[in-house]
């Protein structure tokens, strides 16, 4: 359906990524020692079921950036962010299932207490697990090796990440 159709048909209400560019911010929690959290995605998610991710939400109207990357951090994690660092924005266009998506992704790198990590939200969370570069669990999101190359650009990796 196009953005003209959903607008004639008030019942549908249009459907962010899809009827229009969304904007989600993408974020690597990491501790300052080279380990990432990354978590498997369960079957009430819309796509990519069972694959390894880092994170990422929806921004909200009225939302900065880094308050969308904190308030995410806290729901997907229970964890507060020590010290947060942009890295980048990628375009990003799919086919979900026959579906052409597009979301501007804002990037970020989130150190955090990881004491303080556990499941947020298990409707969308299977496994959680700490993992160096070179050995993330497979298979992964699809956008992930993707993204995960701004952090490497950053220096943000297993030999370096405590220059954050």
């Amino acid at each position: 359906m196009t953005q003209k159709e959903n607008s004639e048909n008030t019942s549908i209400k249009p459907k962010e990524g899809e009827d229009y560019i969304g904007v989600t911010c993408v974020f690597f929690c990491h501790d300052g020692k080279g380990n990432i959290v990354l978590y498997q995605r369960t079957d009430k998610c819309r796509d990519e079921i069972g694959n390894w991710d880092c994170g990422s939400g929806a921004m909200k109207f009225g939302e900065s950036f880094e308050q969308a990357v904190r308030r995410e951090v806290i729901e997907e994690y229970c964890a507060e962010i020590v010290d947060l660092k942009f890295l980048g924005v990628n375009n990003v266009l799919r086919n979900n299932n026959g579906s052409l998506t597009h979301w501007l992704a804002l990037i970020f790198a989130a150190c955090v207490n990881p004491e303080e990590v556990k499941i947020g939200e298990p409707e969308k969370m299977d496994k959680l697990g700490w993992f160096q570069s070179g050995n993330f669990p497979q298979p992964l999101h699809s956008m992930f090796l993707e993204h995960f190359e701004f952090v490497k650009r950053a220096g943000i990796t297993q030999s370096s990440i405590d220059r954050l």
